[in-house]
């Protein structure tokens, strides 16, 4: 069974602009970050020339999906019928995208069906976690 799920969507960028434009970015849930999801943005699409990662709450995207969600770098809410707005908050600026929230509650379920949500912390090995911190802080 697959541990990693990976999704591309169709987001589109809010600019100053009337015309959004479109780009590819990709959903990510790991099993072994279960609390997780990250969303990365390809180069092209970012002010730095290079793939933009950010990782924020699986709660916090179920939840957008509903409600306006979050109070810091990475926000996320409901917008018309069929979209999903999230923000990205930096220093270098605010990101707006609109993506179809079918796509995030195709990526939601099977994330789900991975990890079922309220059972992730099933997925931590916090004694190994334990050790390995206890390890590293006597040498």
């Amino acid at each position: 069974m697959s541990i990693v799920i990976e999704q591309p969507v169709e987001a589109r960028l809010v600019a100053a602009a009337p015309r959004m434009q479109s780009i590819t970015a990709t959903l990510h849930y790991d099993r072994r970050d279960p609390f997780a999801v990250r969303m990365t943005f390809p180069a092209p699409a970012t002010l730095e020339g290079v793939d933009v990662c950010w990782t924020f709450a699986r709660d916090l995207l179920t939840a957008g999906l509903h409600d306006a969600e979050g109070d810091g770098d990475v926000r996320v809410r409901p917008y018309g019928y069929d979209r999903t707005v999230l923000e990205f908050h930096a220093p270098e600026g605010t990101a707006i995208v609109h993506v179809h929230s079918a796509e995030i509650r195709r990526f939601l379920e099977a994330a789900g069906e991975l990890v079922p949500a309220g059972l992730e912390h099933l997925q931590l090995d916090l004694d190994r976690d334990l050790a390995e911190l206890m390890g590293d802080a006597l040498y």
